[in-house]
């Protein structure tokens, strides 16, 4: 509570320092706050009914909202379809969390079947990132089982997640290989490339303070070159730092670690906490590419799949209750 009260604290300060706009980071505190409230109670209760509800309530927004963006079609694969990829990626995650928390052999292959085809749905809809995350997931899921070191492994998560924020910003800065920035700007198009660009150069001008909330679009050479442009860069990380500086960039690693920290002491079993930690990281790989984090409904299931992850049982293995 301290470090997202810390966000929306640090959001209103960055706001009024520069006249920005901080009611969509607000929201977005809001919605992760609520759902993983929601979440640590839900799964306490419920521990298999309550993901496997969300599952459900996840693939049914992606597949009746597929206009979750408010922009246009220039940035795919990932600028509209950002926010579908990321509820299937959790979906699925929902679903293997539910499948790993039942006794039941049958019920448990049935959930395993049911995250599969939620994965299979990102193909259907032409939401390919969509596929891939909910595949990743759906397999590290099942490797899980398997691995009874959890620290070592959500580790891993965080290294992979800061590899992938490390690639976003060394394309901003221009220092990738020749073919290897042909690539990206082939993969998401060559305005998300100076989206980046101009993210970096407005970081680089106000590393202390950022230019203020929801003040991207008004400074960025390459927005203004987009009419149909939604204002944002298209990267949580790149983001933050163009509108909250290094604090604000600060303040956002910070919560992903909190969350990996807060998974590898889950009482919850290990393959529980894994198969969280592989939905939220693939989510934090769209967000450092993508505008994933700008949807309620996703910030929210984030926030639910991490309480659900770290809830504490409302009865001990005997079915004593907890003192």
């Amino acid at each position: 509570m301290i470090l997202l009260g810390a966000c929306a604290g640090w959001s209103l300060i960055t706001a009024a320092a520069h006249d920005g706009r901080p009611e969509g980071l607000l929201l977005a505190v809001l919605a992760v706050t609520a759902g993983h409230a929601t979440g640590r109670v839900s799964g306490a209760l419920l521990p298999v009914a309550a993901p496997s509800a969300g599952a459900v309530v996840g693939l049914v927004l992606a597949v009746t909202l597929p206009e979750l963006s408010r922009g246009p079609r220039y940035a795919a694969p990932l600028g509209h379809a950002g926010a579908t990829a990321a509820l299937l990626a959790l979906a699925t995650g929902a679903a293997c969390c539910a499948a790993w928390a039942t006794p039941v052999p049958a019920l448990r292959l049935c959930l395993r079947a049911g995250a599969g085809g939620i994965a299979l749905t990102g193909a259907v809809l032409g939401s390919t990132a969509g596929c891939v995350a909910g595949a990743a997931v759906l397999l590290c899921s099942l490797a899980a089982g398997s691995k009874p070191r959890r620290g070592v492994w959500l580790a891993g998560m965080a290294v992979v997640t800061a590899l992938v924020a490390g690639a976003t910003l060394a394309a901003a800065a221009g220092v990738l290989p020749d073919g290897l920035t042909g690539v990206l700007g082939d993969r998401f198009g060559p305005h998300r490339v100076q989206l980046w660009q101009d993210a970096l150069r407005l970081a680089g001008r106000e590393s202390g303070l950022g230019v203020g909330p929801g003040r991207f679009g008004e400074l960025s050479r390459a927005t203004s070159q987009m009419p149909l442009s939604d204002g944002k860069p298209h990267s949580a990380l790149l983001q933050q730092a163009a509108e909250q500086g290094l604090v604000g960039v600060a303040l956002l690693v910070a919560a992903f670690c909190w969350v990996l920290h807060a998974l590898w002491r889950t009482p919850r079993p290990t393959p529980v906490a894994l198969t969280a930690g592989a939905a939220l990281t693939a989510l934090a790989a769209l967000a450092s590419v993508g505008d994933a984090l700008s949807f309620t409904t996703v910030t929210a299931g984030a926030g639910l799949l991490a309480g659900w992850a770290t809830a504490r049982p409302w009865t001990r293995v005997g079915g004593s209750p907890e003192p």
